[in-house]
């Protein structure tokens, strides 16, 4: 199991990594998180949801995402309370205090999820979540040490040098476990270093001296390293600005954002400058404006509207730009959104902004489902996933984006000015990518191709963990 000394320590990117070694050593491996956080998800071939994390993960060893590779995921809808997902269904919204208190029976699910993965594959590399030294958690936890030692599982603790303070958060974090939980920790990864090693060998030997607890390695700083993020925006980079040949495509960061991995390959596009825009910041000139998945659509769209988007976006019309919503987004463009049962915060109906023709309601069955289609207006195909709780309707809908087997996906103006879908992951593929990129006006786009990319940074990863990991020792705990 890797653990964290913080959030953002590396612990997604040490599983992946450990994973893809692994998997080129011909070892059966899985990931497994056990309780998750975030709004970046995946629909997995069991038609569940897991976080993005654990999907990218289960690619690394070559594998299709599955449930039982996150059995809890909570998705915040707000400060205080969440959306449960237990073993790829949504059992409910709780807040803080409820959710503490069915922490056993997701302990439940936690444990039958990874005796399944343990059953079928020679090596399960386990993620920890935030730090296994949060006081006020400790009792009742099921995502750190309470896994480990239920499972009696070995743990290596990961903290990252790049933000200054790594042996504190290393020695601190062991001093406020416990005393079987610092028998448990093996050794310790130090992440993103840069520079010569050489001046950091003197704090090393004094870490292993102090604790008693080898360094099992040292991983440098990746620079353009790009794996799709678990959640925040931690380490994204964005592009230099646009010197007019590529198109400007520009993104509010709403508080609700969810899958922000959508617009990866946009991110990373020779063609495109994209940018977010957060509250309080200008709003930059755009060609393209998209407005993203949100786990609270109807409170996004307040928050839109008080940071003048609203204005912003019906000049950006007016002057010719193109505006697109993806599934929450999407939904925002119609007339009016309906919460009637509260799902995703206090009960009652929000006006869209009115471009689409069309409504939204939201239900308690959430639709999950992963799609192949084909573009309406072009021969393009379009791979991508489905996770929302709303059933939209009206005639807008008469004009689609995608034809998906025997139904329809999206909408597109009259004018064709705004186009909506309820797919995650869109521009994935290289034809449909450039099918959008030029309905926005880029001419000539040429995608690269996104999967290709990923596989080569996971591919990079793996060399670099190879390299900088001491095998050797970690051959007591894997297969190796």
């Amino acid at each position: 199991m890797i653990q964290g000394t913080t959030s953002d320590a590396g612990k997604s990117t040490l599983v992946a990594g450990l994973c893809r070694v692994l998997y080129r050593r011909g070892i059966r491996v899985a990931p497994f998180k056990p309780q998750n956080m975030a709004l970046n998800s995946a629909v997995t071939v069991d038609g569940g949801e897991i976080g993005r994390a654990q999907a990218v993960q289960a690619m690394a060893c070559g594998l299709a995402p599955h449930t039982d590779m996150n059995p809890v995921l909570l998705k915040p809808c707000s400060d205080t309370g969440a959306q449960i997902i237990i073993q790829g269904k949504v059992f409910g919204n709780m807040g803080a205090v409820e959710y503490h208190a069915y922490k056993p029976q997701a302990m439940a699910a936690v444990l039958a999820s990874h005796a399944r993965l343990a059953a079928q594959y020679e090596c399960v590399v386990v993620e920890g979540a935030g730090s296994p030294a949060e006081i006020n958690l400790r009792e009742r936890d099921i995502a750190n040490m309470g896994f480990a030692e239920a499972v009696d599982c070995p743990v290596i603790l990961i903290a990252d040098i790049d933000r200054g303070g790594v042996f504190a958060h290393l020695v601190g974090t062991l001093a406020l476990l416990s005393e079987s939980e610092r028998a448990r920790v093996q050794g310790f990864v130090i992440n993103r270093f840069r520079g010569d090693l050489s001046l950091l060998q003197s704090g090393l030997d004094w870490l292993e001296q102090h604790t008693g607890k080898p360094v099992l390695g040292v991983l440098p700083y990746l620079h353009g390293l790009h794996l799709e993020a678990e959640d925040g925006f931690f380490g994204q980079v964005e592009p230099a600005q646009s010197d007019g040949a590529r198109l400007r495509v520009v993104a509010p960061r709403l508080p609700h954002i969810s899958n922000h991995t959508d617009f990866d390959p946009l991110r990373l596009h020779p063609q495109v400058a994209f940018s977010y825009v957060g509250a309080g910041e200008l709003i930059p000139p755009a060609d393209l404006i998209i407005l993203p998945g949100s786990k609270n659509v109807r409170a996004d769209l307040d928050w839109l509207r008080a940071q003048g988007w609203e204005a912003v976006l019906r000049r950006h019309l007016r002057y010719g730009g193109k505006v697109m919503g993806v599934c929450g987004g999407f939904q925002m463009l119609g007339q009016e959104v309906r919460d009637p049962l509260g799902l995703e915060g206090p009960a009652g109906d929000s006006a869209g902004f009115g471009w689409l023709d069309m409504e939204t309601a939201l239900a308690p069955e959430k639709q999950l489902a992963r799609v192949e289609g084909m573009l309406s207006w072009s021969d393009a195909p379009v791979t991508g996933y489905e996770i929302h709780m709303g059933v939209s309707s009206g005639p807008a809908l008469e004009r689609p984006v995608a034809h998906i087997d025997a139904r329809t996906d999206g909408a597109i103006s009259i004018d064709a000015r705004v186009l909506g879908t309820y797919l995650h992951g869109v521009f994935d593929h290289p034809a449909a990518c450039d099918a959008l990129l030029s309905w926005a006006g880029l001419s000539a786009p040429a995608t690269p191709d996104y999967r290709a990319l990923r596989e080569a940074h996971l591919e990079r990863l793996a060399d670099a963990v190879e390299e900088h990991l001491d095998f050797e020792k970690l051959a007591q705990w894997l297969p190796v």
